[in-house]
């Protein structure tokens, strides 16, 4: 069974999220206090237009654990995300959304799940409280990006992640929107981590809307996604092949000893 940590971080991306980070960063206190002394609160605030830098500001003096990162301008979920891992000290680090729909306290049913053979417990939707048309869609883009990457877990949508910082250690993200959680899983399967999976609940958005389904944004994440698989997937499994009828030719070639 896996040990109390030394420490950890937990990250939020928040864009326009004013009527939700608040409560947020206080069920993270909540939680994280009875697990070490040592925790840190990280709300990487990616540009919002609304109230939440000053929400953030006025929380710094009740939560002293509270880090928030201003973006000037937005640079996307997965630059959002990229600010939050860099400044990131725990030796454990939680992530999820700002938005609400999952909730935090549910970090016990990930860290209960952590062994130490084990670096990545990964969260799924055990229902998705969803309009019908985002579920019908994240089910499509679920079933079609986890069969194109081959990835080892089940809900690539489910951002409720719990990491040890060692594995961000052997990968470099670099994507800014919202594809970089197909890159760092991805990442982390080619790096030789092992996942676990658990099931959280996920809730109805009681305030802003999702910043993904619009046009524009679903036609840069296919061609991110494109790019993506052509050079994890396509170009890494050229190379092996070629290396291995490579190798099968140059020992064909030897001559035989006798």
């Amino acid at each position: 069974m896996e040990s109390k940590p030394d420490s950890f971080s937990i990250v939020f991306p928040c864009y326009n999220d004013a009527g939700t980070i608040g409560s947020l960063i206080a069920s993270a206190h909540n939680f994280a206090r009875r697990y070490t002394g040592d925790f840190e609160i990280i709300v990487v605030d990616d540009g919002s237009t609304d109230q939440s830098r000053t929400v953030l500001l006025e929380l710094q003096e009740r939560f002293p654990a509270l880090r928030p990162i201003f973006h000037d301008t937005n640079q996307g979920y997965g630059g959002a995300l990229r600010s939050g891992f860099s400044a990131a000290r725990g030796e454990l680090i939680f992530y999820t959304d700002g938005d609400g729909q999952y909730d935090p306290s549910e970090f016990a049913l990930l860290f209960a799940a952590l062994r130490d053979d084990v670096q990545v417990v990964n969260g799924y939707k055990i229902w998705r409280s969803d309009p019908l048309h985002r579920i019908i869609v994240g089910k499509i883009y679920q079933h079609f990006v986890r069969y194109w990457f081959s990835l080892p877990i089940r809900d690539i949508d489910c951002d409720f992640r719990l990491i040890r910082r060692s594995a961000f250690e052997r990968i470099q993200l670099v994507h800014k929107s919202g594809v970089i959680c197909v890159e760092m899983v991805k990442k982390l399967q080619i790096a030789g981590c092992r996942f676990l999976e658990v099931g959280v609940s996920h809730h109805f958005r009681l305030h802003g809307r999702s910043q993904f389904f619009n046009c524009r944004r679903v036609a840069r994440a296919l061609w991110d996604l494109t790019g993506l698989w052509a050079q994890l997937v396509w170009w890494r499994n050229s190379r092996l092949w070629f290396f291995r009828i490579r190798n099968r030719v140059y020992g064909l070639l030897q001559p035989v000893r006798k």
